[in-house]
């Protein structure tokens, strides 16, 4: 398992990243992660519920009523223009991080 602190910082441009991909609803977001990380990272329904309302207060994603499937309505969530150039930069920020930090610890053994 992954220390879930070391990604919670990361967490609105990981959910941003998935919804920039396509329109989702929660719980396939969270059986996406669960999925790409081979389980070695899941998220709490309250937290990805949290990061849902951040990221709408924002206005960097945006939610809509869904067709009715398996008895009810799914909630979807789209990404904004603003959210689209919000990922942009955060993927340009993480890039410069990654590399400050492989500096310190690539390498040993």
């Amino acid at each position: 398992m992954i220390r879930s602190d070391l990604i919670r910082g990361h967490l609105d441009s990981i959910i941003l990243r998935l919804i920039f991909e396509q329109d989702r609803y929660g719980y396939e977001i969270s059986k996406e992660i669960s999925s790409r990380t081979d389980n070695r990272f899941q998220i709490k329904e309250a937290t990805l519920y949290a990061v849902f309302q951040r990221l709408e207060k924002k206005e960097l994603i945006e939610s809509y009523t869904g067709s009715v499937s398996q008895g009810g309505k799914r909630k979807y969530y789209r990404i904004t223009t603003l959210g689209k150039a919000y990922l942009k930069e955060m993927v340009e920020e993480w890039k410069e991080t990654k590399e400050v930090i492989d500096l310190f610890m690539e390498g040993l053994k």
